[in-house]
């Protein structure tokens, strides 16, 4: 049965990528890596073919399992596309050492399902923030059960190795409404992210919702702070519910882009 749903969820979204493709100009080639859809930005006084660096390389890794239903997604989705274009986050933007970040999306279900759904952009201004949000907002969607932070946080891992600009820090950004229950455990992930120099966030969405008729055996915001986040200044913010997972979202962009983790890891907390 389970795969089934994989088959017809896979057949659903090569027509849906299709159609994306053809309206974004972003071939299939480009949702399923980490080729960056930027004008690649010659750093000053440098070399002919140099790339200017960002000031932070940024993975979102958003949960698209089976217990986010389609209302819920699309709260979601809202929640970034609103957060990225919103004056507080551009100017977060543009006032970093640099005025620049490199942005790229992920959705992630159980451990068979990680995708680049937008692959590396760089925003520095409203017009980049604008068009990144355009794209998210075309982009299509699967639904897949399970739920494997695991799986998110390595394949956010890799990507970060494939950007093609140089950061001062690099972050994954990771949302969702459970705990880690497919593939290997959240832990060994988050250690190798960190051994590798990069700052796990968290953003847990309180959803009172049983996840495959069980409820979580900890409370979740507890969860990611103890077994998702890591790295320097690492933190959560929490989203008490999906009606206020957007504001809960651009309050974390802006902290993030800023570089203002408090503490050590796992120590602070919205």
């Amino acid at each position: 049965m389970r795969r089934r749903t994989l088959l017809a969820s896979a057949a659903g979204f090569g027509a849906a990528t299709a159609a994306f493709s053809g309206s974004t100009g972003l071939g299939p080639a480009g949702l399923g890596t980490a080729r960056a859809a930027n004008d690649d930005a010659p750093v000053p006084g440098g070399g002919g073919g140099s790339v200017a660096p960002v000031d932070v390389n940024l993975v979102l890794a958003v949960d698209v399992s089976r217990s986010i239903d389609e209302d819920e997604a699309r709260l979601q989705r809202e929640g970034y596309r609103n957060a990225i274009v919103s004056p507080q986050v551009v100017e977060a933007i543009k006032a970093g050492t640099l005025g620049a970040i490199g942005l790229a999306y992920v959705e992630w279900g159980g451990i068979e399902y990680q995708r680049t759904v937008l692959p590396w952009f760089r925003i520095d201004g409203e017009e980049r923030a604008m068009q990144w949000a355009e794209m998210l907002a075309q982009a299509p969607r699967v639904s897949l059960s399970w739920t494997s932070i695991s799986g998110g946080i390595d394949h956010s891992r890799r990507l970060l190795g494939e950007s093609p600009w140089e950061a001062m820090r690099r972050v994954i950004d990771v949302s969702g409404d459970g705990v880690n229950n497919s593939g290997p455990p959240a832990e060994e992930a988050r250690d190798r992210a960190v051994a590798e120099g990069i700052t796990i966030n968290g953003l847990p969405i309180m959803n009172d919702r049983p996840s495959f008729g069980r409820l979580p055996p900890v409370p979740l915001d507890d969860y990611y702070r103890e077994s998702v986040i890591g790295g320097p200044g690492a933190f959560v913010i929490v989203a008490e519910d999906f009606e206020s997972f957007g504001i809960a979202v651009k309050r974390k962009l802006i902290r993030e882009i800023a570089g203002h983790g408090t503490g050590p890891a796992g120590s602070a907390s919205g």
